[in-house]
Parts: C-alpha cells; structure tokens; sequence
C-alpha cells in the first residue's frame, strides 16, 4: 500500500518516532526482567564497631515497576521491590529483622554510530536503594543502628545490581544493533 503525501513524515520526526516506539515501556521491562524476580543470599559479612557482629540475610527482588519520560532524551525509572530476611549474630545473641525497600535504576536511551540504540544504566549507588528494617524488639532496634545495618543492605544491594547490569547477556539488550538487524529483514 503506497503512502498518500499527507502521509509522508520528516527524516527526524521518523527517527524520533521509531526511538519511542523501539524503546517502550514494557520492551524494557521485557529486556531488564532478568534483573527482577530474582533471590540471593549474602553473608556472612561483617559490621559495626570492629565488625564483631555477622549479617546474613536472604533476599528477594519483586517484579519492578516502570515510568517512562519523553523529553529531550528517553529515560525510565525501573523501581524493583526489595524484601530481606537479615540475621544479625553477635555470637552470645541473634537479631532476626524484616526488610521491605526498593532498588531504583536510571535508564536512559541513546543512539551511536553507525546505527544503535543504547540504554545506558547509572551504576547504582546504595542512595538508590531504599530500605525499611523492623525489628520486634528494642535490642533489635539498637543493634540495628550500631551495627549500621541499613547502611550495609543499602551498599551490598547496590553492589550486587552493579554486578548484574555488567553480566553479558544484561549487556547484549543494552546495545541493539539497528543495522545489523535491518540487513537481516532486507534479505529475501
């Protein structure tokens, strides 16, 4: 079917146009899923004063949530719910506590010679990790703030994020070869 010329579009409007629709709300949440739904364990590590007490904890990361912003660039705020069971031992006593929070990733995407699209990622920084620790006790409560507890779920999250948007095939949705791509569907 051949286009009418009230049809026709600028080279630009079309490239604009193509960026928003290629990179879509849920497209990126399809492509990052791999960061999401996932669990993990860490510890024992050490905290506090002379890191005498040992965290552990087991973590789970929910499905995220996802906004968009059209402006001058593309860019996404991916929120990924946190859940932690965490231990704190202090070898003569154990502190059990229940952590809900969130990770917050920054996307942004661009274009690169010859013919890409690129999301890039802001490295995570424990900031962009938001916790609430609760403790059923008020010892819980204390050791919670000597041992710096939230800081270190802040800073172990935001470490093992950064670990999982360099993994390969995290990098390969990051980088999509247009060209490469449109070669492919010209072949008959």
């Amino acid at each position: 079917m051949e286009p009418d010329e009230a049809s026709y579009i600028s080279y630009e409007e079309f490239g604009r146009r193509f960026l928003e629709y290629a990179v879509s709300e849920q497209r990126i949440a399809d492509a990052f899923g791999e960061l999401t739904g996932a669990a993990f364990d860490f510890g024992p590590i050490g905290v506090g004063p002379g890191r005498l007490a040992k965290v552990t904890a087991q973590v789970e990361l929910g499905q995220p949530r996802i906004l968009r912003f059209v402006d001058a660039f593309i860019s996404f705020e991916l929120t990924i719910p946190l859940h932690v069971d965490l231990v704190v031992d202090l070898a003569v006593d154990r502190s059990r506590f229940r952590v809900d929070g969130t990770v917050h990733l920054h996307l942004t995407a661009r274009t690169a010679d010859p013919l890409r699209v690129v999301i890039d990622i802001a490295e995570p920084r424990p900031g962009d990790v938001r916790v609430n620790v609760a403790s059923s006790t008020k010892r819980g409560q204390l050791l919670r703030v000597l041992a710096s507890v939230d800081h270190e779920i802040r800073r172990f999250v935001a470490r093992y994020m950064s670990e999982e948007i360099r993994k390969p095939e995290i990098g390969a949705v990051r980088n999509i070869d247009v060209a490469t791509r449109l070669d492919a569907a010209w072949k008959l």
